[in-house]
């Protein structure tokens, strides 16, 4: 499929920022709640069809889901944003250099760290709270998902590529397709072939290898403005470092999530009043929920990716600029949603999933105090990837470490042995207020140091011209 002109990765550093921000954001922002939207939709299917300790198992594979992602992303991340760099400077053989890199990683990474995982799977559950009754579900749910690490980190890396390079429709498509055949199929495998939690991992790798011949016909298709092409050349040490270097803060963020996941989990299971399993049942619904705002924000952040790292790359310092403005004020606006739902029907959310009074009833606490300053969470998302996007990992790492390590543990070391489980909510809610106000801080203090290094190249390049005229 051949791209206008008006469409092409060109038009990045030349329509206006909101139009863009539209046509950029919005496949992404679509794909982004269709695949929260299923991951929903499974846990229901999982909750209603299996049982309130398969809600809590499933909750129990969170931690080792955030490693299953952080490796892929890892590449996903770093190899996309770079790509759209190399645009900016009109450099196509790298950004398809970078494609063929991308490719191979993936199945290197897949190849190793599914294989240990598979091995070691039971150690790795119960180090993350499995207990006797949640163990056969968080097992048998993580076991296909293991096997299907090929696909998903193909599809995965290859999708984010697609989306840098020009193509944010087809990246939604894509993302549609695995949705959608999820949706399909998990009920039929769930309830017709009553093949409980395994049945939604089949429906999500069913979805995703459906998914994964889409995108491998866009990349091998000449037509693509960046395609697959050998004389391109892959794996050169300067590519390698670079694409690990920027995808390093993803990684650490989703390192950091499942370790802070563990934390909580054991927490929950430490504090709570009766059967702790009910309350990591009730942590899995709050991850559910707030993960599907969050998802949204990402979609954005997304969104924002090409244009700010081609931007940047073309030394474009106003459009960048104006390009994270606007995506702050999107992402609290995304978040200030979920706060008012989760505020006002806290008790219809969680019935969605289960009709266990018990679970209800913790999650009717977890939701109020948890989601208390959500607001504020979609600006410190856009912040974080907003250095990730312009090629400044370090930036971005240490917002991701900040939040997670910095105030997340100690805050779930202080409060959970003092109040409970509401002290759990409570450390959540108060690490993502710590981390706004330091990304505030930091995002303002480099767009000074920014403004002051791209207005000195400006009055440069006017001494320039003069002298020549």
């Amino acid at each position: 499929m051949s791209q206008s002109p008006s469409s092409s990765p060109t038009s990045l550093g030349t329509s206006s920022v909101g139009r863009l921000l539209v046509q950029y954001s919005l496949p992404a922002i679509i794909a982004s709640v269709a695949t929260s939207l299923y991951n929903i939709v499974d846990s229901i299917f999982i909750g209603q069809g299996v049982g309130p300790f398969a809600i809590s198992g499933l909750a129990i594979t969170f931690p080792l889901m955030n490693l299953v992602i952080g490796f892929c992303t890892l590449i996903a991340v770093g190899g996309a944003t770079i790509s759209s760099i190399f645009l900016g400077q009109r450099n196509v053989m790298r950004a398809t250099e970078v494609v063929n890199t991308v490719m191979a990683l993936c199945l290197i990474h897949a190849a190793v760290f599914g294989t240990l995982t598979y091995i070691y799977l039971d150690p790795i559950l119960k180090l993350f709270g499995a207990t006797e009754q949640t163990l056969p579900y968080a097992r048998e749910f993580m076991r296909v998902i293991v096997i299907g690490t090929p696909v998903s980190y193909v599809f995965i890396g290859l999708n984010n590529i697609m989306r840098a390079t020009g193509y944010p429709r087809k990246a939604m498509y894509s993302a549609l397709m695995s949705v959608g055949v999820n949706i399909i199929l998990a009920p039929i495998f769930i309830f017709k072939l009553d093949w409980g939690i395994a049945g939604a991992a089949w429906a999500t790798m069913c979805g995703q290898t459906v998914a994964l011949v889409w995108v491998l016909c866009h990349f091998l298709s000449k037509k693509s403005y960046v395609h697959f092409d050998l004389r391109a050349g892959f794996f050169s040490s300067a590519l390698l470092k670079r694409i690990y270097a920027i995808g390093l803060s993803p990684f650490l963020m989703n390192c950091c999530a499942c370790l802070v996941v563990v934390f909580i989990n054991k927490s929950l299971l430490d504090y709570a009043v009766g059967d702790g399993n009910m309350a990591v049942g009730a942590y899995g619904i709050l991850n559910r929920t707030t993960m599907f705002f969050v998802m949204i924000v990402f979609g954005v952040t997304q969104g924002m990716q090409p244009i700010l790292g081609y931007n940047f790359g073309a030394g474009n310092w106003d459009r960048v600029k104006e390009t994270l403005k606007k995506g702050i004020w999107i992402g609290v606006a995304i978040t200030m949603v979920g706060w008012v739902v989760t505020e006002s029907f806290p008790d219809l959310l969680s019935r969605m999933f289960t009709n266990d009074a018990t679970i209800i009833e913790i999650a009717r606490t977890g939701y109020r105090v948890y989601f208390i300053v959500y607001p504020v969470v979609g600006a410190q998302i856009v912040i974080q990837n907003y250095f990730q996007s312009i090629g400044k990992p370090k930036m971005s790492i240490l917002l991701s470490l900040t939040r997670q390590l910095m105030f997340l543990l100690p805050l779930l070391w202080i409060l959970p042995p003092r109040i409970g489980v509401t002290g759990v909510w409570a450390a959540m809610s108060g690490s993502d207020m710590l981390a706004f106000i330091l990304a505030l801080v930091i995002v303002i203090v480099n767009t000074r140091h920014l403004n002051r290094k791209f207005g000195s190249k400006k009055n440069e390049t006017s001494v320039a011209t003069s002298v020549k005229a």
